[in-house]
């Protein structure tokens, strides 16, 4: 196996993903498989999942263990490890918080590359009423100890995501002679005082420097998105993605 035949075989599988996510419908699917059903940002929730099932049986999931917390781990691993992330296309900010950097860099070291699948949404808020978020409250039994600890910081309540649809998925690989192109998120404090562990930031600015293929979805039969540019968002440049085995 390569790195290559990695992002060919979950092509493959990725391709016949469900491209339109409706709310209501995801978290209901994500609850019967007990998988992350109550996050307010269920969307980049239900395409990990969906990408596991997908997944599973070719690769093994989850990938490799890092650090010293038992749960901490890699989404999953062929050649080397990947990571799943999600990413709203009309958000303002054009940027993605990646994993610890310790741990890219170990897993770097042990297999010479780090991947990243990301898949780029076009999301929908709720209505003027949040019906979608009062109901995925009352799913949960009531607010979150996060979100009560959060509305009581801010008056400001995030709107919910009501539906999204997956646009496309894009494979990043980064290697030691890339890996200074990404920033650096510093996360702050954990409640015991210790500072926690530095992550890497990705600028889909700089994105030429890590894609390698990519996945572009039509537009389902369920939506208003019109297919502008067949060959989707982001190019892949031969001049500057990295070299992959």
């Amino acid at each position: 196996m390569t790195v290559k035949n990695d992002i060919l075989l979950a092509k493959g599988l990725l391709s016949d993903l469900p491209v339109f996510w409706d709310g209501r419908k995801s978290v209901l699917e994500l609850k019967a498989a007990d998988f992350n059903w109550r996050q307010m940002e269920w969307w980049g929730f239900y395409f990990e999942y969906s990408a596991f099932e997908k997944l599973k049986g070719a690769f093994l999931i989850p990938g490799d263990k890092f650090g010293k917390v038992k749960t901490a781990c890699f989404d999953y691993k062929g050649t080397i490890n990947w990571d799943l992330k999600a990413k709203a296309i009309k958000s303002d900010d054009h940027q993605s918080i990646l994993n610890d950097t310790e741990a890219m860099d170990w897993s770097i070291k042990q297999h010479g590359a780090h991947g990243l699948v990301v898949a780029l949404c076009d999301v929908e808020y709720n209505d003027a009423n949040r019906s979608f978020q009062k109901w995925h409250d009352e799913l949960k039994g009531g607010k979150s100890k996060y979100e009560i600890e959060r509305e009581q910081r801010t008056t400001i309540s995030r709107y919910r995501k009501t539906q999204a649809e997956l646009v496309e998925i894009l494979f990043l690989v980064v290697t030691s002679k890339n890996r200074s192109v990404l920033g650096i998120h510093h996360q702050g404090r954990n409640s015991n005082g210790k500072p926690r562990p530095p992550k890497y930031m990705l600028n889909y600015d700089t994105i030429g420097k890590f894609l390698v293929d990519k996945i572009v979805f039509p537009p389902s039969q369920l939506s208003s998105r019109k297919l502008k540019e067949s060959r989707g968002i982001y190019s892949v440049n031969s001049e500057e993605k990295p070299v992959i085995g």
